[in-house]
């Protein structure tokens, strides 16, 4: 019996490997042509299957009159941000297989002045269970991520912030966790970061386009990020001294393919490190994430930066390695991803169909709710419809096939106008706020 169930599988395994391979290129490019033809996203999809290459397409734009306009190509590299968190937690797991690191070892034997570092571990950090706060969520940090940042500086910031909850008792996303582990992982080393992801992860997964960014230059093939509201506005740049090893890399979906798939194939850390990034704590794994696709299960990371999206997937069964990385557009490219696994998995799915919106005047104004301390100004901008909350930047409103019903994706957000009353609903986070116009 346990002959013919091993033989079962093995079996099942070769259908599913084939049904991969059989990738439709032709859904794949409608997908994305789709997105281009209504600017709603720009950016680079690339796909191998057992180590090979299989699909590649760039659609938008790598720098829009800056100060010419550049098409985006396979060559086209890009901010990855949080993607470079896998990164991070590779050299660690190799750090902890040398005996120079454990996943018990505590924050304070670096750095003694963060909040509750006596009871904080370098696994508790790598599954986002320190309690550390996010750093990016603090008001202050708007000022100045702009601007060079030395690890004193942010050390002290990250020292002054408050723990959110009392270490190991739950898991919450915080890019703290992995900027105090890159600081680590130099400190042990006795090197910069640059330089050991280089020696690391980069030259031992043979990756050519992939570094510790810097200003972004189009001249070296690099995409300046952009929003849409009409036309392409390029975004502003966070110095890339502050995310270090939390979301500083600069890559190409085709190089990110290539570590994940040499990640997965045993040279970068040992199996039983893999082992440990795979098992999954209150939706955290080590430096990466898995999520469930036509009962498969697949794991990588998204990342995001300035207005940089990007997201990588493995799925071990398949051999199957995919990476979209995005610089512009309304359109979520964890959506995007899901849609490039379902075609590739040959599994039902529908290309959008966007909806072209007319009469956006009559949304336009500015809007109050006696539940939230924020107003809402509403502009249509190009034909394009806009909504910028108090203190925050303008973002796009994309129609629905819904009368009158509009959507961010990118934030979950949904508004539902009324425009004969002048008042609209947020929806968001599965909470409602009414707005009215003034």
């Amino acid at each position: 019996m346990l002959k013919k169930t091993l033989v079962l599988l093995s079996l099942s395994a070769a259908v599913m490997v084939a049904k991969a391979q059989n990738i439709n290129k032709d859904r794949l490019d409608s997908l994305l042509n789709t997105l281009s033809a209504h600017n709603k996203s720009m950016g680079s999809l690339a796909i191998m299957q057992n180590g090979q290459l299989v699909y590649q397409k760039s659609i938008g734009y790598a720098a829009v009159d800056s100060p010419s306009t550049i098409p985006a190509s396979a060559k086209t590299k890009y901010r990855i941000g949080s993607i470079s968190k896998m990164f991070t937690g590779v050299m660690v797991m190799q750090l902890i297989e040398e005996g120079k690191l454990s996943l018990e070892t505590p924050l304070a034997k670096f750095y003694p002045q963060i909040p509750n570092a006596a009871k904080i571990t370098i696994g508790m950090m790598l599954s986002h269970h320190s309690g550390l706060h996010n750093f990016t969520n603090d008001p202050a940090y708007l000022s100045y991520m702009t601007n060079p940042q030395t690890h004193e500086q942010m050390l002290t910031r990250i020292a002054a912030m408050p723990s959110d909850f009392e270490p190991g008792t739950r898991g919450k996303y915080s890019n703290t966790n992995f900027v105090l582990l890159s600081y680590i992982i130099e400190k042990i080393s006795n090197k910069p970061y640059t330089d050991l992801v280089k020696q690391r992860v980069i030259n031992k997964a043979g990756l050519k386009d992939t570094y510790y960014g810097g200003k972004t230059n189009p001249a070296k093939n690099e995409a300046y990020s952009y929003t849409y509201s009409g036309k392409w506005k390029k975004f502003s740049e966070t110095d890339m001294s502050i995310p270090s090893g939390a979301g500083a890399m600069v890559s190409t979906p085709a190089d990110l393919d290539r570590f994940i798939t040499a990640l997965f194939n045993g040279k970068l850390v040992k199996p039983e490190s893999l082992a440990l990034m795979q098992t999954i704590k209150d939706s955290f794994g080590l430096a990466m994430f898995s999520t469930v696709i036509e009962g498969q299960t697949y794991y990588g990371h998204g990342g995001a930066i300035d207005a940089y999206r990007a997201e990588l997937a493995y799925l071990p069964q398949q051999k199957l390695a995919v990476s979209y990385t995005g610089n512009g557009g309304s359109f979520d490219p964890s959506n995007i991803m899901q849609g490039v696994l379902k075609i590739c998995l040959n599994a039902p799915y529908t290309i959008p169909n966007f909806v072209e919106a007319k009469g956006l005047d009559k949304y336009a104004g500015v809007y109050a709710s006696k539940q939230l301390p924020i107003k809402v100004i509403i502009k249509n901008e190009g034909n394009i419809l806009t909504a910028q909350a108090t203190g925050q930047s303008a973002f796009p409103l994309d129609a629905t096939t819904t009368a009158d019903r509009f959507e961010f994706e990118n934030a979950g957000i949904v508004m539902e106008f009324r425009p004969e009353k002048g008042e609209f609903t947020l929806k968001q986070g599965g909470k409602e706020f009414l707005f009215m116009k003034e």
